[in-house]
């Protein structure tokens, strides 16, 4: 209650719960905070404290990731209050509020402190003397979770043993006293059984018979988001919210609904402790204002992902529409009214039998759902009495209610729309057996309803009855209470009279768009049509007189339409048209919405989009060019389209209308070309726009290729240049060899090469004419170790290769896989004759044999391990030894102690834009792993937008703020250490508002395994 102590930490848990209190441990449970706008929630801690004292003791080390921990290590006969604090990234939140008082007591030793054994019996007693116990019974698990499995049976004194290969004994100090035990520091997911061996002074039973298998609970994750969030009007303040249930609930404890204005990112949370069913009444809303709505689901993890936001509302009223003393249905449905005249028919001092009246007005659609709460007058505590709907109007309320006790009722009523107000509660109600005879006269109820029946199909026309039906309306609602055998019968018949009285007549007027010119048309037919008749459309009930902006009313014959030639906002409203002279009229068009989705589609029409399949995007040619270009759909021969640079009109534009490509090309991309290129498009009313921003970083990458292209085209196409660049060739007599090609030489070309900037001379000469030139290095030893450059030379210019053979001698280790088994490859740089070679696993020098064959040349050595086993895993090394020092390379093979992914990731996320993504996984590895992320193979920088996170060595997430569609593609997360690691990727696909949402499926991909060096994944064969 109250701000937090750090801003953005969540707010307090709720609902603390203390379970199986025992002598000394205790489980406590909570449900999670709403968080409306925090970051999300790492975990929690636990406090408790002494009753008696103020002293708050932290009871676990690490946040709890789930809402239940148990707490162990209390004091016998010590009570103790708890509360629980929720952590996220920016701190720790505020202390929930704190529990009851619960004492550490055996259950037996509770049970009759609270009075509720008076005697309590052990085992010892019942025994007879000098006999040991017989063995427990019953033996089964009453409550399993992740880590600990609660225990109960028959009997008391006994020692426990738990079974997971072989059988272990669990407490093998403290004797148990209750029947009922909880062990603590089981496995996640395993599978375990138990048994029970009772104790006394005389010895030990026999073992009780073993449980069935129980399963530990493994963690499942948050329930997935909520499905289509549905809002609709309630009252002047309110909003009904209604939504799917989530595909994976995953024990599901209820949800939280946020609301925010439209247009804002102000989300307020609507409630404040989990809500458990599938819609929910918003109050507080400020009438006229728009409100958007989203739903969270939670379950003992946390929270879901934000369900979608419901469509905008506006909050206002439903009132019916009163019009020259006739009353008229809004055709489109609204809540119905609240029932009233709640009675109680029948008591029996357990049960109550009540009935009710219908809502007076429907709503203009079907109230066909009844719900009731009760209140005991002595509590003042309203409750819920039916959770599935009740479909007719008499109902009776049984369990729950108290002999003696004085009761109130009340009722809401619900059509297809939704839940409207609750009725007045009802007179109290004592809760007492009826002792005289139930009232009414079955003969009695049953003739008049025939008679009422009867008339049913003889009504006479609206214009004439409305009293004589306001009578008649009466008679059926008295029956209606009193029959309960014929409630549907007389709904019927109650509906069929309500329809003559106030539709009869009334027809419908027809709307929709003109799909060539985009005009808004409202069409009606009148069936009695006299010469003197004369169409009159008016708007809000009032004779339209204006036809000066573009609104036109067309009759012929019996039709009438009402043309909107500039449809736009102002024209919004309620519409019906009358005839002189004749009976009709229309019922009154007034759905707002209607209207507006009419005046978006006649937009639409008179201004077509072209659409795009690729936006506008460059590629960077020969001589340093850019191509600007893009790709419609379905473009004609009559297409125009211009290309802007800066606001300034550029030339030289290019299209290919069957492929649907508008392109441009730019000779000279220089420095001044920074800003913002746009392509404008029309084809006929159809038009289309794409802009490309390259400013900043981005601007700068474009430039520098585009200058290397044409400083690439200028080396090769107008002088000397390298073909193919200076490499290394080793040959089997151990000899190496310098190797280049050159191109477009004249005469006058020189050829030289240089060892650490000094010139050197070959014993044989370039071979200028075929263009390859070679440098024989025979018998290669550490003083041919240095810097070697080749220049090719003449009036043109000159172009220069290099290549380093100093340094060390050998590539790291890597592996390839065989058709026998695997071989360990070391690519070495050079090779003298002075080298020594060794193979080492584990320390132990490795002798070649059948299963290790050592072989190689002098541009690699190799170990291949044929069929290779679990014994073969461990770290390998590869020494060469020269004169002067030893080169080593080290390679792990047992793969214990590589980074790794644990858990966490999906392989697909689909998202709408502008929401907040956030990737969240264990990493474990020892050492710490370093964690990296890449997009579409390009390493992610960080940012405001991308923040990447790895807390406590442990949870690693990579949050993208905003999402938009250039944020769709493929993410890859590499968790690697000094042992080698694994990366996973991830396809996240982003998606518009309004738009359908993407069906990607996922493809599943294995983890791949990256070692110290760059092999791809290994598996080891174990042998039975």
């Amino acid at each position: 209650d109250g701000p937090p102590p750090v801003p953005q930490t969540p707010g307090a848990p709720m609902d603390i719960k203390i379970h199986d209190a025992n002598r000394d441990y205790v489980i406590v449970s909570w449900k999670p905070p709403n968080t409306t706008t925090e970051g999300p929630i790492i975990g929690y801690f636990v406090d408790r404290c002494e009753v008696g004292t103020e002293n708050w003791v932290q009871c676990n080390d690490s946040p709890a990731k789930i809402c239940k921990y148990p707490v162990q290590g209390l004091f016998e006969g010590h009570s103790y209050y708890f509360r629980v604090r929720a952590v996220n990234s920016r701190g720790t939140g505020r202390p929930s509020r704190m529990s009851e008082p619960i004492a550490a007591l055996d259950p037996t030793e509770f049970e009759r402190l609270h009075g509720e054994l008076d005697v309590v019996t052990y085992y010892d007693d019942l025994e007879a003397e000098g006999k040991a116990p017989g063995p427990p019974s019953k033996v089964c698990a009453s409550e399993t979770d992740r880590t600990y499995v609660v225990l109960s049976w028959s009997c008391k004194v006994l020692i426990l043993k738990v079974g997971a290969g072989s059988w272990q004994r669990v407490n093998t100090k403290v004797p148990i006293r209750s029947p009922r035990y909880a062990v603590f520091d089981l496995l996640e997911g395993k599978n375990y059984q138990f048994r029970v061996l009772s104790a006394n002074m005389y010895g030990v039973s026999e073992p009780s018979e073993p449980t069935s298998t129980v399963t530990t609970l493994q963690l499942k994750g948050v329930p997935s988001a909520p499905g289509q969030v549905v809002a609709t009007r309630e009252t002047d303040t309110s909003v009904l919210i209604q939504w799917a249930p989530p595909k994976d609930p995953n024990n599901l404890i209820g949800y939280y609904i946020d609301s925010c204005v439209k247009g804002s990112k102000d989300w307020t949370s609507a409630n404040h402790k989990p809500h458990k069913q599938t819609r929910f009444v918003v109050h507080g809303l400020t009438t006229g204002e728009t409100y958007v709505f989203r739903v969270q689901a939670i379950n003992e993890l946390g929270l879901s992902d934000e369900s979608q936001e419901s469509a905008p509302l506006s909050v206002r009223a439903s009132p019916l529409i009163f019009h020259q003393e006739t009353i008229y249905f809004d055709p489109f449905p609204l809540l119905p009214s609240s029932p009233y005249d709640v009675s109680l028919l029948y008591c029996d001092g357990e049960s109550m039998v009540i009935n009710w009246k219908q809502p007076i007005h429907s709503g203009g659609a079907e109230v066909t759902d009844y719900y009731i709460d009760k209140c005991n007058v002595a509590k003042k505590t309203w409750k819920e009495v039916n959770i599935p709907p009740i479909k007719e109007r008499l109902h009776k309320v049984i369990g729950g209610l108290t002999a003696g006790s004085v009761y109130q009722f009340r009722v809401y009523g619900a059509n297809l729309i939704g839940l409207g107000d609750a009725s007045t509660p009802s007179a109290p109600f004592k809760c007492e057996a009826w002792t005289m005879p139930e009232p009414g006269n079955a003969t009695f109820f049953a003739h008049s309803f025939s008679l009422i029946s009867s008339g049913a199909d003889k009504m006479p026309s609206a214009s004439r009855v409305h009293c004589a039906h306001v009578c008649l309306y009466n008679v059926c609602v008295m029956l209606y209470e009193m029959l309960s055998l014929h409630l549907h019968t007389l709904s019927t018949c109650l509906q069929i009279f309500l329809h003559f009285c106030y539709f009869e007549g009334a027809q419908e007027i027809k709307c929709g768009v003109d799909e060539e010119s985009g005009d808004i048309y409202l069409s009606f037919e009148s069936c009695q049509m006299t010469e003197k008749s004369k169409y009159v459309w008016k708007k809000s009930y009032q004779e339209i007189t204006d036809f000066s902006k573009g609104i036109v009313v067309k009759t012929s014959g019996s039709h009438s339409t009402l043309l909107f030639k500039n449809p736009d906002k102002e024209d919004l409203g309620t519409y019906s048209v009358s005839v002189t002279h004749t009976d009709g009229a229309s019922l009154p068009l007034s759905s707002t919405s209607e209207l507006e989705k009419m005046l978006a589609l006649s937009y639409d029409i008179r201004n077509p989009i072209i659409p795009l399949k690729t936006e506008l995007a460059y590629k960077i040619l020969e001589r340093g060019r850019m191509r600007f270009w893009l790709q419609a759909e379905g473009i004609s021969s009559a297409v125009t389209y211009k290309f802007f640079a800066n606001n300034k009109e550029l030339v030289n534009c290019e299209v290919n209308n069957s492929t649907g490509i508008i392109e441009m090309v730019m000779d000279h991309f220089t420095d001044d070309s920074e800003g913002t290129f746009t392509v404008q498009i029309q084809d006929g009313r159809a038009k289309a726009q794409s802009s490309l921003v390259l400013i900043g970083d981005a601007f700068k990458a474009a430039l520098a290729e585009a200058e290397y292209q044409r400083r690439e085209y200028i080396r090769v196409k107008e002088g000397p240049h390298f073909t193919e660049f200076l490499s290394v060739q080793t040959g089997d007599n151990a000899s190496v060899t310098l190797i280049c090609k050159v191109a477009n030489l004249k005469k006058d070309s020189v050829f030289q090469w240089y060892k650490d900037d000094v010139e050197v001379i070959p014993e044989v000469p370039a071979d200028l004419s075929s263009g390859v030139c070679k440098f024989p290095l025979t018998n290669f030893s550490k003083k041919d170790v240095g810097l070697y450059k080749a220049t090719i030379t003449d009036d043109r210019g000159q172009d220069v290769s290099q290549i380093d053979i100093s340094g060390s001698s050998a590539a790291e280790l890597s592996i390839q896989c065989t058709a026998e088994g695997i071989m360990l490859q070391c690519h070495m740089k050079y090779y003298t004759e002075e080298m020594k070679i060794h193979w080492k696993q584990k320390d132990s020098k490795i002798s070649a044999s059948e299963r290790m064959r050592i072989g190689g040349n002098p541009a690699m050595a190799t170990l291949e391990i044929v069929e290779p086993t679990d014994k073969d895993k461990g770290m390998y090394t590869f020494e060469i030894v020269d004169p002067e020092k030893t080169h080593s390379r080290i390679l792990d093979l047992s793969g214990e102690h590589r980074g790794k992914v644990i858990g966490g990731l999906p392989d697909v996320v689909t998202i709408m834009e502008k929401k907040t993504l956030s990737l969240t996984c264990t990493v474990c590895g020892d050492p710490k792993p370093l964690v990296s992320w890449s997009k579409n193979e390009q390493e992610l920088e960080l940012s405001d937008q991308y923040v990447i996170a790895l807390d406590s060595g442990k949870f690693a997430s990579l949050t993208i703020k905003g999402v938009s569609l250039e944020d769709s593609g493929k993410y890859t997360m590499t968790v690697l250490n000094k042992y080698g690691g694994e990366s996973v990727d991830i396809i996240v696909s982003v998606y518009k508002h309004g738009d359908k949402i993407p069906d990607v499926k996922p493809t599943p991909l294995p983890k791949r395994i990256m070692p110290p060096t760059k092999y791809l994944g290994l598996r080891f064969k174990t042998k039975s």
